[in-house]
């Protein structure tokens, strides 16, 4: 092995405490594709070609940061749908999010909301 196996093809993973509610999350409200392993693990398949797995962990504990970004390209109509879809967003008011969860204090236009897991995910807008 030489240090360039490291980065042939690396790949991230989350624990959730519970597969087929995140199998539901992540396919069917984020319609995101999502498929198993030959492990029995879930496989998030991003835009980018890349593949998140995820696993399942006994007590699970969410991390208290965010795990996963999806850039969109208009923030305010993707919490609406998300909301729709009954998504609640994360209110972090000594950051100043607005009613709808949405962070607009400098940076990217920013909400936080998380999986059945508790994993915190955000949508940006850019």
């Amino acid at each position: 092995m030489t240090i360039m196996d490291l980065t042939r093809q690396p790949f991230s993973g989350f624990a959730v405490d519970d597969l087929p509610a995140a199998r539901t999350f992540y396919a069917d409200t984020l319609e995101m594709t999502v498929t198993d392993n030959e492990m029995g693990m879930l496989e998030l398949h991003l835009g980018t070609g890349a593949i998140v797995l995820i696993y399942p962990r006994p007590g699970h504990v969410p991390a208290q940061y965010t795990i996963l970004n999806f850039p969109v390209p208009d923030i305010e109509s993707t919490v609406d749908a998300l909301t729709a879809k009954g998504i609640v967003f994360q209110q972090y008011r000594e950051m100043g999010t607005d009613d709808k969860g949405i962070f607009r204090h400098g940076g990217p236009l920013i909400a936080w909301f998380t999986d059945p897991a508790g994993n915190v995910l955000s949508v940006l807008e850019g």
